[in-house]
């Protein structure tokens, strides 16, 4: 069965860095458009960023400049780097496909960043 499961989540600083990891497993990553979401308290899950499986990413205005998304297909695995956090960038952050061939959207079971000021 499909499978993301999200780690590197955590507390930090205003200004600091974290990087996100999902390992994928049950579908054919390489060829799935990836993506991280973000949900706040009290707010609707957010688009963050995304990646195609040739590479081609995009990214939410809010995080433009200050995140990338990247992909290790030979570790079926997916990332988001992030840098100058901000306290508002607090939030749970998910996972998600749409898995190749079926196009079904999947989901992690979220990771919590915290940004502190």
């Amino acid at each position: 069965q499909v499978q993301l499961v999200e780690s590197g989540g955590g507390l930090v600083q205003a200004g600091g860095s974290l990087r996100l990891s999902c390992a994928a497993s049950g579908f054919t990553f390489s060829l799935s458009t990836m993506a991280w979401y973000q949900q706040a308290p009290g707010k609707q899950r957010e688009l963050v960023a995304t990646i195609t499986y040739i590479g081609i990413t995009n990214y939410a205005d809010s995080v433009k400049g200050r995140f990338t998304i990247s992909r290790d297909n030979a570790k079926n695995t997916v990332y988001l780097q992030m840098n100058s956090l901000k306290p508002e960038d607090t939030a749970v952050y998910y996972c998600n496909t749409e898995a190749f061939p079926t196009q079904r959207a999947y989901w992690g079971q979220g990771t919590q960043v915290t940004v502190s000021s």
